[in-house]
């Protein structure tokens, strides 16, 4: 099988996961093409890197990290089993790729010699070990956690020896739990209450944020959330860490509890403090009998995307040819900026496309690069201290709008629904941030309350049976004898 100019060997038996220890999914292409993209992004701000590919099964995210970014990364890839490390060195012959046993120096001339007529073009370091010893051992750059279910047991080794503004990509593939399939699973691994709702995805995604948070919080770190994708087979979640108390407690303060109206479906996060505020948006609890409001989570109340860190890695699957990612991540800025411009500035190129999300981009000025320097909990040198920028808060303002309505959800019956693209420009016109989300294909992002949204909605459907009455008393009146 070949994915990326990679080429892996596979068992028989590799989409059985509780048959095979190789286990290979086509269907998480796209979650490995947008970590990758994401560890190509931080090789840009610094490296060598250190990267750890904690369940390597075949080993095919590891060899594309060291296949395509070369001297800019040093990839260790583990796994507990015997027979996926030996079919991860299997597979690093295949491609070329030179397999150290895990101590990295100089090597003897009977090596050069033997390797000389085939110089490989990288080296990967693979090591039969459990993810969360070889966590615990070494200090990585980046991190990348992909076992078989909930990732909740790795997390706490993993935010042990990250260094200080590394990446920890989080995937997760227990969407049972994830999804409300399974409550009592979901209180188990993630200690939080949900339901079903029409924003379950979005639901799912801040859950797990929020695990990773605490996670981070039990080591002194801080989180700043880079990247989210909530699709069907799984959730990603990419995170910046941010080492010191003071940031561990800044991001523990958008853990929240979430209000939400089991009738209408209206939320509303809670503020901060132990008084209780039920106030929904809605009016469900005066006009409908018994309790309607329930409490959610706690989830993480922050941004989901940082809109700098996207286009950085749209520009690197550019780079790399990964079509199949570009219209996701495109989404992706859409849904961090929340906006309908019409230009869309990609890297040091300007390229103005209808994109797929049913909107286009404009460029915000991130402070993301300017906050990288201030962060790292270390004094400077003087030289680096003229250098550095204070701190950025995020303007609450530009975050985007947190969950999302579904258009199809909300729609009034006996109507006809406006087009999608054609209810956002609306939407616009009314003066609300809009934009579409990559959680749902008919759900629409927007700040304005559900009340408006339907208002809005209400204004601009037709009638179903305006067509149809009169067409019959055209029929009927024709019939009438003169």
């Amino acid at each position: 099988m070949k994915e990326l100019g990679t080429d892996v060997q596979l068992l028989p038996n590799h989409t059985t996961p509780q048959k095979s220890d190789t286990y290979f999914s086509r269907k998480m292409k796209s979650n490995r093409q947008l970590v990758f993209c994401s560890l190509a992004v931080l090789a840009e701000e610094r490296n060598p890197l250190e990267c750890l590919d904690a369940f390597g099964a075949t080993g095919i995210m590891g060899l594309q990290w060291a296949k395509h970014l070369r001297n800019a990364v040093r990839v260790t890839i583990t796994d507990i089993s015997d027979t996926c490390v030996k079919m991860i060195k299997e597979n690093c012959e295949l491609n070329n790729i030179r397999v150290d046993g895990g101590q990295r120096g100089p090597r003897g001339p009977d090596r050069v010699s033997a390797e000389a007529e085939t110089t490989p073009i990288a080296t990967v370091e693979v090591a039969k070990m459990d993810a969360n010893v070889i966590m615990h051992l070494r200090s990585f750059d980046y991190i990348h956690l992909d076992p078989f279910g909930t990732a909740v047991n790795y997390l706490d080794a993993a935010f042990r020896n990250i260094r200080n503004l590394g990446i920890i990509s989080v995937t997760s593939t227990d969407t049972g739990s994830l999804y409300a399939k399974s409550p009592n699973v979901t209180l188990r691994h993630y200690g939080c209450h949900i339901v079903r709702t029409e924003y379950y995805k979005e639901l799912a995604a801040r859950m797990l944020v929020a695990s990773v948070c605490r996670a981070a919080a039990r080591c002194n770190k801080g989180i700043e959330v880079l990247l989210t994708v909530a699709l069907e087979h799984f959730v990603l979640v990419v995170v910046r860490v941010l080492r010191g108390p003071s940031q561990a407690d800044e991001s523990a303060k958008k853990l929240r509890k979430l209000m939400h109206c089991q009738w209408c479906e209206a939320r509303v996060f809670l503020k901060l403090g132990n008084m209780v505020d039920d106030t929904l948006p809605c009016d469900c609890h005066g006009s409908l009998p018994g309790k309607t409001a329930v409490q959610l989570g706690p989830l993480w109340s922050g941004p989901l995307f940082n809109t700098g860190f996207l286009r950085k890695m749209l520009s690197a699957a550019v780079r790399h040819s990964m079509d199949d990612i570009q219209p996701l991540v495109k989404t992706l800025i859409c849904e961090s900026e929340g906006t309908t411009l019409k230009s869309l500035v990609h890297g040091s190129s300007v390229l103005t496309s209808q994109a797929e999300c049913g909107v286009v981009f404009k460029t915000l000025q991130s402070g993301h690069e300017a906050r990288l320097a201030d962060l790292t909990g270390k004094r400077k040198s003087g030289e680096e201290s003229g250098n550095v920028l204070k701190k950025l808060k995020p303007d609450a303002s530009l975050e985007h709008p947190p969950f999302y309505y579904s258009i199809h959800r909300h729609s009034i019956r006996g109507m006809n629904m406006p087009k999608l693209n054609k209810f956002l420009q609306y939407l616009m016109e009314a003066g609300f941030r809009v934009s579409r989300t990559h959680f749902d294909p008919t759900g629409v992002r927007t700040d304005a309350t559900l009340q408006q949204f339907k208002s809005v909605l209400t204004k601009y459907s037709v009638p179903t049976f305006t067509k149809a009455a009169t067409s019959t008393q055209t029929s009927v009146s024709s019939d009438k004898p003169a």
